[in-house]
């Protein structure tokens, strides 16, 4: 059904592109010009497919990401291209709608039972053919024909309605073939064989539907994480609205274990927030008011910024809406994973093509077959049955099924672990790479420079050299000066710290003040190499040149004519880093590099202490970019891991792109391939350790349908029943979907 939906599409006029995925996902892409949404909707109707429409802007979060309430979702996403190769952005617009599930070989859900029919009915088949056979030990004649007739009847039903729809449409499908099977079998006499060969067939889709589904509503749980009302802060009272009606600026209270309506930053209150269903967090993230109530989403801290769908501890939170229901990051994540599901990985695109040229050879073959009565002493009956149960033998069912079925459930387990993963393709990639490369700040670093070397010269103790720095450079607004003013006056405790007077910037220099009426000079090095007064004793300069070979960021302190001594400061690794680092050899990548824009000595000292196997220092962007495509040249692909920001260029280039922290950053999130919503390290192995369990089930699962079909054809010729090769046959379709979704429950052992 889904490739008969797709290729539905693409014929119609108008249309630029379009893609049906197995679970039921459309994409298309069409010319406005030449054809509408409602026209696409009305050709889709006559296929026995009803979708249903809606604004994305005037709908519920889960609604625009592409979720909707059941029946099962088919969203129908649009982009309008205007003339000439570029779409017009004002045009472009994202379109959802719902109808009945379906995929290659599902089936309609509709029918006396509800979503359950056709597995029932399935199962009925089975009941009656059981007893047929029973009956048929002991009496002859009518009666078990008559059960025989009843489980075809069964069995049949839902495929014999969609054969017809795929003859109407002029496609002759593998639900055709099964048919056509039956009916050859049931002509032979062989009525107990062609029930078999119904009943399993049926039985097998109607599980491998289940299946699916299973996969598909893990993921659309997602879109169920947020409440449907919010509480709202309206002058002295409160109401509650539908989260839609939420707008920016409004102020939400969220009480003790409630979930958190939007995206937003706590303006009162403390508590515990339990991120997970966001960011797959496993500890509570502690949130506080802002001193600033009207601080901007996008530069709050993580301890004032809050996301929808997150789940409150036992405090009382007011929260003033950042965004839009329709565009809270749980939103986007839950829209970007629909989209995912249309996305072929290259497996996939591997199995369409060979799927393409297998089916019409297998057509062909069982044609000749027919007709081996001519040149075979055996009558027209053996041959026919023989053409049949290669028929059966040669359906690429599993074939079609094995890689989807394991994608989705890759995807899914990704993003109920914080990891948002954009298609089979990244995922594939991900688990086949052995080459990553590392920005370093903000990704291995903390970003944050931390005063970590205090070396005073002869004659200075460290509380004097600590205490004119602290007092000076707690003036000044240099990151670096704040790390001192932090750093210094934690080292200094209680002890008292000077008192500085006209602080000045020397730009690109340092900065000098007045302490106790003597004058303070605080700089890089060069500064006072080729600056006025006195130049720093031998034993300074060796303490400086030391601490720059240790990859510190040094600054000296001279008081007077008297220098006080050196600073060394350092963005730190992060604190799971090098365990991180250790878990991703273990996982297979060889090869780990950092780049960065600090100067060399600076990438080299961290790059030691987290035993990598490389670094490059003092890159600009382009240079990042230019780092990358050497690697894909040496390695064939490579992962780029960063903030998503400065790194998008180096990102982009990547086989994969991997942004940290995207949860808060929407650069982010359009950027990577991979998106780790929390800014936790821990994530990465995770993400990798997943998409390589992902490529090994697909290469099982292909394997699996592969060897299948090559055992059973060759069998069949030499005289393998129908009945068995039903039983091979079908019975590889559910495996390979159940191997698939062990996926669902991969756990991060190292974790």
């Amino acid at each position: 059904m889904a490739r008969r939906i797709r290729d539905h599409l693409r014929a119609q006029a108008g249309v630029i592109h379009a893609d049906v995925r197995p679970v039921g996902r459309a994409f298309v892409e069409f010319d406005r010009e030449k054809t509408s949404e409602a026209a696409l909707l009305e050709s889709v109707r006559t296929l026995g497919v009803e979708l249903r429409s809606f604004d994305a802007e005037a709908l519920p979060s889960n609604a625009a990401a592409g979720t909707v309430d059941q029946p099962p979702p088919a969203p129908l996403r649009q982009d309008t291209v205007a003339e000439g190769p570029e779409r017009d952005e004002d045009e472009d617009g994202h379109a959802h709608g719902q109808g009945e599930d379906k995929h290659e070989h599902a089936h309609a859900h509709g029918g006396i039972f509800g979503e359950r029919t056709e597995l029932i009915f399935a199962l009925l088949a089975g009941a009656v053919l059981a007893a047929g056979w029973l009956i048929e030990r002991r009496v002859a004649g009518l009666v078990p024909l008559a059960f025989y007739v009843a489980a075809y009847v069964f069995g049949g039903f839902f495929t014999v309605r969609e054969a017809f729809e795929n003859l109407r449409q002029k496609r002759f499908e593998i639900d055709t073939l099964m048919l056509v099977a039956a009916a050859g079998a049931a002509s032979l006499g062989a009525w107990a064989e062609g029930a078999l060969l119904l009943f399993l067939f049926s039985l097998g889709h109607a599980l491998e539907h289940y299946a699916m589904g299973r996969a598909r509503r893990a993921i659309e749980a997602l879109a169920e994480l947020a409440p449907e009302r919010a509480t709202v802060r309206r002058g002295t009272a409160t109401e509650e609205v539908p989260v839609e009606a939420l707008e920016i600026g409004d102020v939400v209270i969220v009480r003790p274990n409630e979930r958190l309506p939007a995206d937003g930053v706590v303006i009162a209150g403390a508590s515990s927030v339990n991120q997970a269903p966001i960011t797959g967090e496993s500890v509570p993230v502690d949130k506080a008011a802002a001193a600033d109530a009207q601080l901007d989403f996008n530069k709050a801290g993580p301890e004032h910024r809050v996301f929808a769908g997150t789940i409150n501890g036992a405090g009382v939170l007011e929260v003033r809406v950042a965004r839009r229901a329709t565009e809270t990051t749980l939103a986007r994540v839950v829209k970007m994973v629909a989209e995912a599901e249309t996305q072929r990985s290259p497996t996939q695109r591997f199995t369409d093509r060979f799927q393409r040229i297998f089916v019409p050879v297998v057509l062909g073959l069982v044609g000749l077959l027919m007709f081996a009565w001519l040149v075979r002493d055996e009558p027209f009956s053996v041959s026919f049955y023989r053409a049949m149960a290669v028929l059966v033998a040669a359906s690429p069912c599993a074939l079609a099924i094995s890689v989807p079925s394991a994608v989705l459930s890759g995807v899914a387990r990704a993003a109920r672990g914080g990891v948002l993963v954009k298609g089979g393709g990244p995922l594939e990639n991900l688990g086949s790479l052995t080459a990553l490369a590392f920005d370093k700040t903000g990704t291995l670093t903390e970003g944050k420079p931390r005063l970590t070397d205090v070396d005073p010269a002869d004659g200075v103790s460290e509380q004097e050299l600590l205490a004119v720095a602290v007092a000076v450079e707690a003036l000044s607004d240099h990151p670096l000066a704040a790390a001192i003013a932090r750093d210094g006056a934690e080292r200094l405790g209680d002890r008292p710290s000077a008192v500085a007077t006209d602080v000045r910037s020397l730009t690109g220099q340092g900065v000098q003040a007045l302490v106790d009426g003597a004058p303070i000079l605080i700089g890089k090095p060069a500064m006072f190499d080729a600056g006025e007064g006195p130049r720093p004793s031998e034993a300074v300069w060796s303490d400086a040149r030391r601490l720059e070979r240790n990859g510190r960021t040094v600054v000296m302190v001279r008081k007077g004519d008297r220098y006080l001594g050196s600073l060394g400061l350092m963005d730190t690794p992060r604190p799971p880093a090098r365990q991180v680092i250790e878990r991703l050899r273990a996982l297979g990548i060889e090869r780990i590099l950092m780049l960065s824009g600090d100067n060399q000595s600076v990438a080299d000292a961290i790059a030691q202490s987290l035993k990598l196997d490389e670094a490059k220092g003092g890159l600009m962007p382009e240079d990042k970019v230019r780092v990358v495509q050497q690697l894909k040249a040496q390695e064939g692909r490579v992962a780029m891991v960063g903030d998503g920001v400065n790194d998008a260029p180096a990102l982009a280039n990547a086989t994969v792109g991997i942004a940290m922290g995207a949860a808060g950053s929407d650069v982010a999130l359009e950027t990577a391939d991979v998106a780790l919503m929390a800014d936790d390290l821990n994530h990465l192995p995770f993400a990798v350790g997943l998409s390589r369990r992902t490529s090994w089930v697909i290469k099982q699962n292909l394997w699996v349908s592969l060897g299948v079909v090559a055992f059973l054809i060759p069998a069949t010729l030499f005289g393998l029943k129908i009945g068995v090769a039903v039983l091979f046959h079908e019975g590889s379709t559910v495996l390979v979907v159940a191997n698939a979704l062990r996926l669902l429950a991969y756990k991060d052992r190292d974790a």
